[in-house]
Formats: structure tokens, C-alpha cells, sequence
């Protein structure tokens, strides 16, 4: 996957942790509220508690970190995250369970946005496409698998379900990148106002338009399959894991066109194939074509990934960190908004209301048409 040495791996590695840790409560509510003498409706809460401290510090986080070191801030966030994830799991009472899902979600916010621009620095210019595809993947992995492992856990025992982030955590800091991936020092002087720029701006209006239809379908898939095909737990986890499978699935191609071409042709197909993967979840008249839509959804957020990505970190050079943190941000207020935007469409109507997401992609394209900002910058910061 890259060319800079046998452990650039946990760059990749660790794109999954920050999707994982945000829906892995969704399966397990139930047994989570009765395992901690508590209600379903506090047990559901800890998804909230895990991302208003993620989005507020992730908008800051980038730059802190550039002025820290970057690798001394992504290792200790490391060692947080994987201990606090032990505490989840042995949690006695709500009040600590929900404690550690807060430090989980402030952790996070100084791994993923560094792990972005980590990658930018130490991969060569031509293969930047392939290895942001790949990271890209991983976190598509980390959405679309999560409900499904952390339901089979749970099956078991809900406390078992932290065992995976907690293990993964450990082993990405007792086998950390090679040195390029630490390259860049403390500086103590990072400015922020090279975030104001159009490029960094149309990377987070991207981010967001994106996950608004991408969560929206993750959501209300399942509420639609359920419904309409009287799919079990086990079933709905199937096809909310077919958006993460196609990402990883679709990561190799998808980096070695990004090499090939730009980000707005690229980004106008992705957007085009993400509406109508949403169209056809939402309309489809079979479990096939549904789960088709999810399939090719998965595929275009993983492509419109490795687009953010770029144009976030490839827009401050001099702090990659903070542009990719506030592309992230945006990501993730276009996730919280889309299921209090979506779901009482689709109470209103149903399929109409669910395809009614497709209008999020569309928006993309309107702003790619109209965007001035897309040219190609060149290789890596040394």
C-alpha cells in the first residue's frame, strides 16, 4: 500500500477506530440500559456523549497537535482511547460508562485528523490517491461493520463488544508507523489563519454534504428493511455491512483513478453514483436492489473520502493536521444532522421520505459545478 517502509500500515489501521467507536452502541442499547440497571433512552445517549466532545475538539485538535508533534499527541490519544475503552467494557454504573464514552470521543479527535495528514506527508505524490483510497476504506470499514460485530458480540455479552477497539488500540501503539509517519515536530507556532482558505472550504462543504445522505442511509436502510422485508438483527447488520465492504472493496480502484485524474470530474461521478445508490435503497422494490444502493453508496463515500481528504490536507500545508481536522468536523455535523433531517421524512413517507436524501449528493454537485479552488497541488511537505 505504500512504498515507505513494511509499518505504514497503522495509518491505515487506524482510520477504523473513529467510525467504530461512534456506532457501536446503535446494536446493543437494549442490553447496555438492562447490563447497567439504566433506561434504553440514556443507553442511547452515549452515542451523543461520544460526539459532542469529538466535534468540538476536532476543531482545534489539527492544530494543537502540529504545535505538540504529531507523534507523541497520536500515541498518547492511543493509549487514552484503548484504556478507556477498558473502562466501557467494566463499567459499573451508567455514569462511568457514559465518562468513558466522552474521553473516547475527545481521544479520537487527535488520532483520525493526524492520521490524514501523516499520510500526505510521508507518501509520494504519486501514490497519494491509492493510500488515501486505503484510509478511505478502513473508515468506510469502521461505519459499516460496526453495527454488525458489535451486535455478534453483544449476542455473547455487550461488554465484549469493546474488546476489539480496545485491542486495536493497544497494537497500533506497541507497533506504531515507521518515522516518516512522525515526521512532522512540534513547531509551537502553527497559524490558524491558513485555514481560511476556498480549498479547505469546499473540502468541508463536500465532508458535509456527504455524510448527511451517508449516515442518512445507514439509518434508515435498516428502518426500511425491517419494515418492508421483516429483516431480524442479524440481517440488518448484513446489509449495513455491505457499505463498509464495498469501501474496502473499492479502495484499490478508486486510489489508482484518483492518480489519474482530478478531484472535480471524480467528485461530480462519486456524488452522481452516491444519489443513486440512496434512490435505489429508498425505492427499490426488493432486499436485491436495496441492497445494491447501499452497495454503491459505500463505494462513492470511500471515493468521496479520498477527495476531502486531499483537498483538506493538501490546502495548509504548513498545517495539514488542523485543515484535516476541520474537514472532519464538518463530516461529522453533517452525520449528527442527518437523522433529525431524515428520519421524520421518513415517518412522513416512507420510501419518498428516504429518497428524499439523494437531495444531499445533488447539493455536491451544484457546488463542484461552481467551485474555483480544485487545482492540483503538488508533492508532500519534506
Amino acid at each position: 500500500m505504500s512504498s515507505r517502509g513494511p509499518r505504514v500500515w497503522p495509518l491505515y489501521a487506524g482510520g477504523v477506530l473513529g467510525p467504530y467507536g461512534s456506532t457501536m452502541i446503535t446494536p446493543m442499547v437494549h442490553e447496555v440500559a438492562v447490563g447497567l440497571d439504566s433506561s434504553v433512552t440514556v443507553a442511547a445517549a452515549s452515542v451523543t456523549v461520544y460526539m459532542v466532545p469529538f466535534a468540538a475538539l476536532l476543531l482545534v485538535s489539527g492544530t494543537l497537535a502540529e504545535r505538540w508533534g504529531r507523534g507523541r499527541v497520536v500515541r498518547a490519544s492511543l493509549v487514552v482511547f484503548g484504556l478507556v475503552s477498558v473502562l466501557c467494557a467494566v463499567a459499573p454504573t451508567m455514569e462511568v460508562f457514559l465518562l468513558g464514552r466522552a474521553v473516547q470521543g475527545a481521544a479520537n479527535a487527535f488520532i483520525t485528523p493526524l492520521l490524514v495528514a501523516s499520510i500526505i506527508d510521508s507518501v509520494p505524490e504519486e501514490r497519494r490517491g491509492r493510500a488515501l483510497g486505503w484510509f478511505a476504506a478502513m473508515q468506510a470499514a469502521g461505519q459499516g461493520f460496526s453495527p454488525l460485530l458489535t451486535g455478534v458480540a453483544a449476542a455473547w455479552h455487550w461488554r465484549l463488544a469493546f474488546a476489539f477497539p480496545a485491542l486495536l488500540a493497544g497494537v497500533l501503539v506497541l507497533l506504531p508507523p515507521d518515522a516518516a509517519a512522525s515526521a512532522r515536530r512540534a513547531t509551537g507556532a502553527v497559524s490558524w489563519r491558513v485555514l481560511l482558505n476556498r480549498r479547505l472550504g469546499l473540502a468541508a462543504a463536500l465532508s458535509f454534504l456527504s455524510y448527511l445522505g451517508a449516515i442518512g442511509l445507514t439509518v434508515l436502510v435498516v428502518l426500511r428493511v425491517a419494515d418492508d422485508f421483516g429483516f431480524g438483527p442479524v440481517q440488518r447488520g448484513l446489509v449495513s455491512a455491505a457499505f463498509g465492504a464495498a469501501g474496502v472493496a473499492a479502495a484499490g480502484p478508486l486510489g489508482r483513478w484518483a492518480e489519474r485524474s482530478g478531484p472535480r470530474g471524480r467528485g461530480m461521478v462519486l456524488n452522481g453514483l452516491l444519489a443513486a445508490g440512496l434512490l435505489a435503497a429508498a425505492l427499490g422494490p426488493g432486499p436485491l436492489p436495496v441492497v445494491a444502493g447501499v452497495l454503491a453508496a459505500g463505494a462513492a463515500v470511500t471515493g468521496i473520502r479520498t477527495i476531502v481528504n486531499e483537498l483538506a490536507a493538501t490546502s495548509a500545508p504548513s498545517n495539514r493536521g488542523g485543515a484535516a481536522s476541520l474537514a472532519l468536523a464538518a463530516q461529522f455535523f453533517g452525520g449528527a444532522l442527518a437523522p433529525v433531517l431524515w428520519v421524520p421524512l421518513y415517518d412522513l413517507d416512507a420510501r419518498w421520505g428516504f429518497a428524499a436524501t439523494c437531495t444531499a449528493p445533488l447539493a455536491a454537485l451544484l457546488v463542484l459545478l461552481t467551485a474555483t479552488s480544485l487545482r492540483r497541488v503538488p508533492g508532500p511537505l519534506r
